[in-house]
């Protein structure tokens, strides 16, 4: 399988896909900021969230509890918020395969979800994949999404510098110019918290450990809890008229306009 390297040299990029099972290195003990009293009490309705996407969602190589989607909903209890999050993360899926799968997700669902956390494209990125492509096939989950009245949180990716400037063109503004044409909260570089940290990564040099794990989480929490619906408030953007969404309040990744 041919490396490629991310945003930062030191980063070689191996597919999303979950290739194997074998059992990760035993995490390091260390205390996470998800661990840090005070708790809130949780209070209000149960607010449940979809977590959909690849490998990035599904928890790769990670045990019970340590995915993405497992410790999100950890740190919004710890904010008060009665969130409960579906992991609907496959590993190795592309934004076509998602695509094919949306509408089983949805109707499978107990609950409409109130938020959906969308996390495509970067098995596409890796299988060199047309960006146009990737795009439309973002846009109609996008816009799907949009049509049930689900607020959209969109993490980004950036395309690996070995693909060359002009696929870098055309497949980083896919993320910041559909989150604003569906009014989606767009994290801008999902990875950004654990580039060039290598005890954060796991020995592929591209899936978090569950610290890294902890290290997202911390960096995305309050864009999460933001992007829920407030009571009584104003419906999602459907795709007509001035979008309503905006940009993740961290940095954004170099590469991204």
């Amino acid at each position: 399988m041919r490396l490629l390297r991310l945003a930062f040299p030191v980063l070689p990029v191996l597919a999303l896909a979950a290739c194997d099972k074998a059992a990760p290195p035993a995490p390091e003990q260390t205390r996470s900021a998800l661990d840090a009293p005070p708790d809130i009490p949780v209070m209000g309705p149960e607010r449940p969230i979809l977590a959909f996407g690849d490998s990035l969602l599904a928890g790769y190589r990670l045990g019970d509890g340590e995915s993405y989607p497992a410790r999100l909903e950890q740190a919004l209890r710890a904010r008060g918020v009665n969130a409960r999050i579906a992991n609907a993360g496959v590993s190795g899926d592309t934004t076509a395969a998602g695509l094919q799968r949306l509408d089983f997700t949805l109707k499978s669902q107990p609950v409409k979800p109130e938020l959906a956390i969308v996390s495509l494209g970067g098995n596409d990125m890796l299988r060199g994949i047309p960006p146009a492509q990737t795009r439309a096939n973002l846009e109609t989950i996008l816009k799907r999404l949009s049509d049930e009245h689900i607020n959209i949180v969109l993490l980004g990716m950036l395309a690996a510098p070995n693909l060359g400037k002009d696929y870098a063109a055309g497949f980083n503004p896919i993320y910041p110019r559909l989150a604003h044409e569906y009014g989606a909260v767009l994290v801008p570089f999902f990875l950004q918290p654990v580039i060039d940290k290598p005890d954060l990564l796991q020995d592929d040099h591209i899936h978090p450990t569950a610290i890294g794990i902890d290290a997202i989480v911390s960096a995305t929490v309050d864009d999460v809890a933001d992007a829920l619906p407030k009571p009584g408030g104003a419906a999602p953007y459907s795709g007509t008229g001035a979008p309503s969404g905006r940009t993740s309040t961290s940095s954004p990744a170099p590469g991204v306009r």
